[in-house]
């Protein structure tokens, strides 16, 4: 899905970790994967010898389910196979980018509103048949207001960037934040196990780049 040029406020008030609210200018045209990375198409990256881990589906399948039980160094294998088998530029999303393509013009607390409401996304106490049980197949919400699919709750979701505490010194212009520390990852927009804080469009959280446990 095309994104748009704009600008946004990216951050909020609610946790240390997302202040200070700042703007974030994105001055080009981003393409962004219209659902999540499923287990079919993380399959053929292991069947084409572009990932090594096959990824564990704890039994609910595979098909159409996001992938689960994959690390930010496997990611990094996927959009690397990706872009060579395409002959395209594929990568993971910078922080920056993600927050403005999970919003879509929004600032609620969700891209849908300021109330969780009822079966908007998969989380514990999002009012969804899969909530706290286990992963929904990609596509089972509504999408966001620029047409793209649970980028809140379900899986959550790796981006480019390095972790740092907050946001001072953050980039403005939509890059990654390359320095902070860099043993760990960000991770962006909860899964089917967390509360409803969890999958606001500004939280975030953070873990190693080998964890497979998210």
């Amino acid at each position: 899905v095309w994104i748009p040029k704009g600008n946004f406020m990216m951050g909020s008030n609610e946790s240390e970790r997302e202040r200070p609210v700042h703007q974030v200018t994105i001055n080009y045209e981003l393409a962004v994967g219209k659902y999540p990375v499923t287990f079919e198409q993380w399959d053929g990256c292991v069947a084409g010898g572009g990932c090594s881990e096959r990824a564990d589906d704890k039994g609910w399948g595979r098909g159409n389910r996001p992938v689960i039980k994959v690390s930010w160094e496997d990611a990094q294998q996927y959009v690397q196979w990706l872009s060579r088998k395409t002959g395209k530029s594929y990568r993971l999303l910078s922080e920056s980018e993600w927050e403005y393509a999970a919003r879509a013009v929004t600032n609620t607390l969700y891209y849908w509103g300021d109330d969780v409401g009822r079966n908007h996304a998969n989380c514990d106490g999002c009012g969804s048949q899969w909530d706290n049980k286990q992963t929904a197949p990609v596509g089972s919400f509504a999408p966001n207001g620029w047409g793209l699919y649970d980028m809140s709750g379900n899986v959550w979701n790796w981006v480019e960037d390095c972790w740092n505490e907050s946001y001072s010194g953050a980039p403005g212009n939509g890059s990654a934040w390359k320095s902070g520390d860099c043993s760990r990852r960000v991770l962006r927009g909860g899964s089917w196990s967390d509360r409803p804080a969890w999958v606001r469009s500004a939280s975030r959280d953070r873990v190693e780049s080998a964890n497979r446990d998210s």
